[in-house]
């Protein structure tokens, strides 16, 4: 629960810390706050991200880790925002904002719950073409690998790659490396 909200429902600020003091209430991220009695989250920055800008995807790295297509452990959050949007600033966790223009940053969307809160993630195909879009900041080797295990574990199809990469614009650069694993 955001703070914003408990003032919604009628809840004192005075309350809500004294809950975190108290050790009834968890508190996630600046101003984010779940019940202490739940059992540990399944990703908790992700969670914070989603819960404090409502318009981020998670991408790239980030993303690629939550669906399992890479061995990198995310040292930051990896969201995308439209061309245009502010920056967002978060104490914690470390954020690492990319621009999208429209057509991809509408492209490849899922929202999938983490502990009964909505996060907004691009998909496999998605998140594999991205990290072939961004190959020089991230390394050729983190896209061929996820590239690779998206595969040989079918959570895409070549067909459904290929039409990423064309949205992503890096079909061109993509396909020798399709082409060799296939």
């Amino acid at each position: 629960m955001r703070t914003s909200q408990a003032l919604d429902l009628g809840i004192h600020p005075r309350t809500l810390y004294r809950l975190r003091d108290d050790g009834r209430l968890e508190q996630v991220s600046r101003g984010v706050f779940r019940l202490a009695e739940l059992p540990p989250m399944e990703d908790p920055d992700l969670v914070a991200v989603a819960s404090r800008v409502p318009r981020a995807v998670i991408c790239l790295v980030s993303a690629l880790h939550f669906h399992g297509l890479t061995v990198e452990i995310p040292h930051e959050v990896s969201l995308a925002l439209p061309q245009g949007t502010k920056s967002p600033v978060l104490d914690h966790p470390p954020i690492r904002v990319f621009r999208f223009a429209a057509q991809m940053y509408e492209a490849g969307l899922e929202t999938h719950t983490i502990d009964a809160v909505p996060v907004r993630i691009y998909g496999p195909a998605k998140s594999v073409a991205d990290a072939f879009r961004f190959r020089n900041r991230l390394g050729v080797d983190v896209a061929l690998h996820a590239l690779r295990t998206g595969l040989n574990e079918r959570r895409f199809t070549p067909a459904e790659l290929v039409r990423f990469a064309k949205i992503c614009r890096v079909e061109r650069q993509m396909r020798p490396y399709l082409e060799a694993v296939l």
